[in-house]
Parts: structure tokens; C-alpha cells; sequence
């Protein structure tokens, strides 16, 4: 069994309990505005060029095949839509201004390279998350992973947009201690113009995951001018309350962090022009989270918590 991932990332703190590794798979169904991750949106490697750590020497010039790389003004410059990833340039760039995004690797790779963490899992209370783009399209691969880690006594966890036929999820979660999904919005029309997908799979996922007694966490990326305006914060609060097991309820704040990966794989930024959420914002958000859900808990009875 052979899987496709961009990274491992160890010492992560954001995608489950403890100490993690997180191993992103590339390839994913969705195409958000505000994605953090775009080298995981295709599902081909693909080159990455850091023009900052180029040193103008040409060697990439004098390989590539289609002229992908060729000089302007004297300096080396890319054009993504010439390339076909055959990665020539990879062996010539001693400065490793050139990266590939995208390897294969078996289930049991993973583990190897992930076991030098166990330590750090057992004295935080982590573990292994499997995460993307979407983990799973690769469904064999992830089920796979997630069971040789499961059977090692290792925390397992998936991060997923849910949007898959519940038929794969049914294969994956017995070897799932925690799942991680995403709910983007309510709008069914605002969901399909930012993310290329309607949201019905993935509310009707969100109750059967609720049903399935599989611990899970729900989290929302707020996203300055699409999602941040208290009717959809409280929609989805409303939503999430009326829900018999979700453990929790993240909002994730929008950040640009991601804008160098844009630029380096040769993307358009959808968001190029977006500013970080403000602090302010996000805990007036959360505010109405907690109102509303404690609210639905209470029948609908508030308390005077003056």
C-alpha cells in the first residue's frame, strides 16, 4: 500500500490532545479560499521554488527540459504552467532553492519515522494525526496507517472535511480514537463558492459521526468578509449545540502564514489581500458560541451571571 504525503510534522500542538505528529497527505477535494496548506491541494508532487534562497547561478536553466526556468533580467524565473514536474533542477540547485512537494510512502514508513516521537506522546498524552488536504482520498492508505499505530498503543487521530461517502469513514474509524472535523459554514450557496463543494455530505456526516460514539471535536475557520459575521457564527454555534457527543468547539482565526507557500508554488492567493483576524473579533465570536450553546444546554433558560 502506497500513500502520497507532503509532511511530517512533529512537536505539533493544534491538531489533537498532547505531543503530535502529523502526517499530511497530499490531494484534496475542496479548494477553500483561506486554505493554509495549498501544496496539499493536488494530489501530483509538484515543485516549489524559494526565489529568496536562489543564488542566480542558472543551473536550473541550463536542465529544464520545457523552460520553465528561464532568465529575466539575468535571474532565473519559473513559470508553473510550463513545468512537468520532472524535477531535473532538484539535482542541480545547490542552494535548495528547489523543492518537490509530494512523496510516496507505505503505511509502515510512516511508522518508522514516527516512532522516535512515542516517547514525547506517552509523557504528553499525544499521539499520530492524520491530516492533508483531505486524508480521505486515500482511504486504504490512512485506515492502514492509522491501524499500525492503533495497534502499537499510540492516540490516533483524523483530521477530515467530512465530505466523503460515509461508507469510507465506517472503514477507518474503528482504528480512530479522535476525529477532528471541519464545518466551514451553514450557507449551503457561500459553502460551494469557497469551497468548490456543498456542505449536505458533511452535516449529514456530522450526525452520523455523533451517532457512531467515536469521540470528535468540531472546528471553524473564521475568515475575515466570508464566515465572520454573528448570523453564521451563530448558526453554526446553534448547530454544534444540538449535538449529543461533540466534545468541543474550536473557532480557528484566519492568518496569513500560508501567503509565502502561494508564492513559492506559483498559486494564486485568493486571500492575498486578507488581514489576520483580530483578537477582538474571535473572542466576541467565542462569546456567542458559549451563549448559545450553553443556552441550547439549559432548555433555553438563561441565568442572570451578573
Amino acid at each position: 500500500m502506497i500513500g502520497r504525503i507532503t509532511t511530517i510534522q512533529r512537536m505539533s500542538l493544534h491538531d489533537g490532545p498532547g505531543i503530535r505528529s502529523t502526517v499530511f497527505l497530499k490531494g484534496c477535494n475542496m479548494h477553500c479560499g483561506w486554505c493554509h496548506n495549498p501544496e496539499t491541494l493536488s494530489m501530483n508532487p509538484e515543485l516549489e521554488w524559494i526565489q529568496q534562497k536562489c543564488i542566480g547561478c542558472n543551473s536550473c536553466t541550463e536542465v529544464c527540459p520545457t523552460g520553465a526556468f528561464s532568465l529575466k533580467d539575468g535571474k532565473p524565473d519559473f513559470q508553473k504552467n510550463l513545468c512537468t514536474s520532472c524535477f531535473d533542477c532538484l539535482q542541480v540547485c545547490y542552494a535548495e532553492a528547489i523543492n518537490k512537494i509530494g512523496r510516496e510512502v507505505t503505511p509502515e514508513d510512516v511508522f518508522t519515522e514516527v516512532e522516535q516521537d512515542f516517547p514525547f506522546f506517552s509523557n504528553s498524552g499525544g499521539g499520530v494525526t492524520i491530516s492533508g488536504g483531505e486524508p480521505m482520498l486515500q482511504p486504504e492508505f490512512t485506515k492502514q496507517t492509522l491501524a499500525l499505530f492503533k495497534k502499537a498503543g499510540i492516540h490516533t487521530a483524523l483530521d477530515t472535511n467530512l465530505s466523503i461517502s460515509w461508507k469510507q469513514y465506517e472503514k477507518v474509524l474503528p482504528f480512530t480514537d479522535l476525529v477532528l472535523a471541519d464545518l466551514k459554514m451553514m450557507d449551503n450557496a457561500l459553502h460551494q463558492k469557497w469551497t468548490g463543494r456543498h456542505n449536505t455530505t458533511i452535516l449529514e456526516n456530522i450526525y452520523k459521526l455523533d451517532a457512531s460514539g467515536v469521540p470528535y471535536f468540531i472546528r471553524t475557520p473564521v475568515v475575515p468578509d466570508i464566515n465572520d459575521n454573528e448570523a453564521e457564527i451563530s448558526a453554526m454555534a446553534a448547530f454544534v449545540a444540538s449535538l449529543k457527543n461533540v466534545k468541543n468547539y474550536e473557532l480557528l482565526p484566519f492568518h496569513t502564514l500560508a501567503s509565502c507557500k502561494y508564492t513559492n508554488l506559483k498559486l494564486k492567493n485568493p486571500m492575498g489581500q486578507t488581514q489576520d483576524l483580530s483578537k477582538e473579533r474571535l473572542e466576541r465570536f467565542q462569546e456567542i458560541v458559549k451563549y448559545t450553546i450553553n443556552h441550547r444546554e439549559k432548555g433555553g433558560q438563561t441565568e442572570d451571571t451578573e
